[in-house]
Protein backbone atom coordinates (compact mmCIF):
# COMPACT_ATOMS: atom_id res chain seq x y z
CA UNK A 1 0.00 0.00 0.00
CA UNK A 2 1.53 3.30 -1.07
CA UNK A 3 1.45 6.32 1.23
CA UNK A 4 2.72 9.88 1.16
CA UNK A 5 6.49 10.00 1.51
CA UNK A 6 6.53 12.09 4.71
CA UNK A 7 5.04 9.38 6.93
CA UNK A 8 7.32 6.95 8.76
CA UNK A 9 6.48 3.41 9.92
CA UNK A 10 5.49 4.31 13.51
CA UNK A 11 1.92 2.97 14.00
CA UNK A 12 0.94 6.32 15.58
CA UNK A 13 2.11 8.22 12.51
CA UNK A 14 0.59 5.70 10.10
CA UNK A 15 -2.77 5.95 11.86
CA UNK A 16 -2.65 9.75 11.69
CA UNK A 17 -1.82 9.68 7.97
CA UNK A 18 -4.33 6.96 7.13
CA UNK A 19 -7.26 8.13 9.24
CA UNK A 20 -6.98 11.86 9.94
CA UNK A 21 -4.71 13.91 7.69
CA UNK A 22 -6.69 15.56 4.92
CA UNK A 23 -10.08 14.40 6.22
CA UNK A 24 -12.52 17.35 6.47
CA UNK A 25 -13.15 18.32 10.11
CA UNK A 26 -16.30 20.20 11.13
CA UNK A 27 -16.19 19.53 14.87
CA UNK A 28 -15.17 22.66 16.77
CA UNK A 29 -13.29 20.86 19.51
CA UNK A 30 -11.24 18.95 16.95
CA UNK A 31 -10.61 22.19 15.06
CA UNK A 32 -9.33 23.79 18.27
CA UNK A 33 -7.17 20.75 18.96
CA UNK A 34 -5.44 21.09 15.60
CA UNK A 35 -5.00 24.83 16.13
CA UNK A 36 -3.18 24.19 19.42
CA UNK A 37 -1.09 21.37 17.95
CA UNK A 38 -0.17 23.13 14.71
CA UNK A 39 0.84 26.28 16.60
CA UNK A 40 2.95 24.16 18.96
CA UNK A 41 4.65 22.61 15.94
CA UNK A 42 6.27 25.89 14.83
CA UNK A 43 9.96 25.13 14.43
CA UNK A 44 9.49 21.45 15.25
CA UNK A 45 8.42 18.34 13.37
CA UNK A 46 4.81 17.22 13.28
CA UNK A 47 5.98 13.78 14.42
CA UNK A 48 7.33 15.34 17.64
CA UNK A 49 3.99 17.02 18.35
CA UNK A 50 2.01 13.91 17.43
CA UNK A 51 3.97 11.94 20.03
CA UNK A 52 2.95 14.55 22.63
CA UNK A 53 -0.69 14.73 21.54
CA UNK A 54 -2.11 12.88 24.55
CA UNK A 55 -0.09 15.09 26.90
CA UNK A 56 -1.52 18.14 25.11
CA UNK A 57 -5.02 16.69 25.46
CA UNK A 58 -4.53 16.38 29.23
CA UNK A 59 -2.78 19.72 29.60
CA UNK A 60 -5.31 21.69 27.55
CA UNK A 61 -8.58 20.48 29.11
CA UNK A 62 -9.35 17.98 26.34
CA UNK A 63 -9.15 20.95 23.96
CA UNK A 64 -12.14 22.77 25.40
CA UNK A 65 -11.52 26.36 24.24
CA UNK A 66 -13.68 27.90 26.99
CA UNK A 67 -11.68 26.19 29.72
CA UNK A 68 -8.35 26.95 28.04
CA UNK A 69 -9.23 30.64 27.65
CA UNK A 70 -9.58 30.82 31.44
CA UNK A 71 -6.08 29.45 32.19
CA UNK A 72 -4.20 31.73 34.58
CA UNK A 73 -0.56 32.29 35.49
CA UNK A 74 -0.57 29.31 37.89
CA UNK A 75 -1.77 27.06 35.07
CA UNK A 76 0.90 28.46 32.75
CA UNK A 77 3.54 27.63 35.39
CA UNK A 78 2.16 24.10 35.61
CA UNK A 79 2.29 23.72 31.82
CA UNK A 80 5.89 24.95 31.80
CA UNK A 81 6.91 22.28 34.31
CA UNK A 82 8.83 19.25 33.14
CA UNK A 83 5.99 16.89 34.04
CA UNK A 84 3.49 18.42 31.61
CA UNK A 85 4.74 16.38 28.65
CA UNK A 86 4.19 19.23 26.21
CA UNK A 87 6.62 21.60 24.51
CA UNK A 88 7.58 23.95 27.32
CA UNK A 89 7.60 27.22 25.42
CA UNK A 90 5.91 30.13 27.21
CA UNK A 91 5.09 32.00 24.00
CA UNK A 92 3.38 28.96 22.47
CA UNK A 93 1.44 28.22 25.67
CA UNK A 94 0.31 31.82 26.00
CA UNK A 95 -0.65 31.83 22.32
CA UNK A 96 -2.82 28.72 22.82
CA UNK A 97 -4.61 30.41 25.73
CA UNK A 98 -5.06 33.63 23.77
CA UNK A 99 -6.23 31.71 20.70
CA UNK A 100 -8.80 29.85 22.80
CA UNK A 101 -10.42 33.19 23.61
CA UNK A 102 -10.39 34.30 19.97
CA UNK A 103 -11.76 30.89 18.94
CA UNK A 104 -14.64 31.26 21.43
CA UNK A 105 -15.34 34.79 20.17
CA UNK A 106 -15.71 33.46 16.63
CA UNK A 107 -17.94 30.62 17.84
CA UNK A 108 -20.23 33.16 19.48
CA UNK A 109 -20.27 35.42 16.43
CA UNK A 110 -20.63 32.74 13.72
CA UNK A 111 -22.52 29.94 15.48
CA UNK A 112 -19.47 27.67 15.26
CA UNK A 113 -15.83 27.98 14.40
CA UNK A 114 -16.42 25.46 11.60
CA UNK A 115 -18.88 27.83 9.91
CA UNK A 116 -16.26 30.57 9.94
CA UNK A 117 -13.35 28.36 8.91
CA UNK A 118 -15.04 26.57 6.04
CA UNK A 119 -16.34 29.85 4.59
CA UNK A 120 -12.78 30.47 3.36
CA UNK A 121 -13.19 27.56 0.90
CA UNK A 122 -16.94 27.86 0.26
CA UNK A 123 -17.54 24.77 2.38
CA UNK A 124 -15.59 22.42 0.08
CA UNK A 125 -12.05 21.09 0.40
CA UNK A 126 -9.47 22.12 -2.15
CA UNK A 127 -8.09 18.95 -3.70
CA UNK A 128 -4.64 19.16 -5.21
CA UNK A 129 -3.08 16.61 -7.54
CA UNK A 130 0.56 16.52 -6.51
CA UNK A 131 2.62 13.61 -7.81
CA UNK A 132 5.44 14.05 -5.29
CA UNK A 133 5.64 15.49 -1.78
CA UNK A 134 8.26 17.96 -2.99
CA UNK A 135 5.53 19.68 -5.04
CA UNK A 136 3.44 20.47 -1.96
CA UNK A 137 3.84 24.13 -1.02
CA UNK A 138 4.65 25.33 2.49
CA UNK A 139 2.07 28.10 2.11
CA UNK A 140 -0.35 29.46 -0.46
CA UNK A 141 -2.11 32.73 -1.22
CA UNK A 142 -5.11 31.41 0.71
CA UNK A 143 -3.06 30.52 3.79
CA UNK A 144 -1.56 34.01 3.63
CA UNK A 145 -5.05 35.52 3.51
CA UNK A 146 -6.30 33.41 6.43
CA UNK A 147 -3.15 34.23 8.41
CA UNK A 148 -3.76 37.97 7.94
CA UNK A 149 -7.43 37.59 8.91
CA UNK A 150 -6.63 35.56 12.02
CA UNK A 151 -3.94 37.98 13.11
CA UNK A 152 -6.50 40.78 12.69
CA UNK A 153 -8.83 38.71 14.92
CA UNK A 154 -6.04 38.60 17.53
CA UNK A 155 -4.74 35.04 17.03
CA UNK A 156 -1.04 34.35 17.57
CA UNK A 157 1.36 31.75 16.11
CA UNK A 158 -0.73 31.67 12.94
CA UNK A 159 1.71 32.52 10.17
CA UNK A 160 0.92 31.37 6.62
CA UNK A 161 2.99 28.17 6.94
CA UNK A 162 1.28 27.15 10.18
CA UNK A 163 -2.09 27.98 8.61
CA UNK A 164 -1.32 25.84 5.56
CA UNK A 165 -0.37 22.91 7.80
CA UNK A 166 -3.62 23.49 9.69
CA UNK A 167 -5.59 23.52 6.43
CA UNK A 168 -4.01 20.18 5.49
CA UNK A 169 -4.65 18.66 8.91
CA UNK A 170 -8.35 19.59 8.99
CA UNK A 171 -8.99 18.71 5.35
CA UNK A 172 -9.56 22.21 3.96
CA UNK A 173 -6.91 21.28 1.45
CA UNK A 174 -6.23 17.67 0.55
CA UNK A 175 -2.58 17.17 -0.27
CA UNK A 176 -2.16 13.40 -0.29
CA UNK A 177 -0.08 12.66 -3.39
CA UNK A 178 -2.04 11.01 -6.19
CA UNK A 179 -0.23 7.69 -5.75
CA UNK A 180 -1.20 7.52 -2.05
CA UNK A 181 -3.95 5.02 -1.28
CA UNK A 182 -5.92 7.79 0.53
CA UNK A 183 -6.01 10.10 -2.48
CA UNK A 184 -8.93 8.60 -4.39
CA UNK A 185 -11.26 8.29 -1.40
CA UNK A 186 -10.56 11.83 -0.19
CA UNK A 187 -10.57 13.44 -3.63
CA UNK A 188 -14.11 12.10 -4.06
CA UNK A 189 -16.49 14.79 -5.21
CA UNK A 190 -14.29 17.75 -4.33
CA UNK A 191 -12.93 20.21 -6.82
CA UNK A 192 -9.44 19.31 -8.02
CA UNK A 193 -7.14 22.32 -8.50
Amino acid sequence: MERCGWVNDDPLYLRYHDEEWGVPVHDDRKLFEFLVLESAQAGLSWYTILQKREAYRRAFAKFDPTQVAAFDEAKIAELLSEGSGIVRNRAKIEAAINNAGRFADIQARCGSFANYLWSFVDGKPIVNAFRDATEVPAQTALSELISREWKREGFRFVGPTIIYSYMQAVGMTMDHVVSCFRYASLAGSSVVC
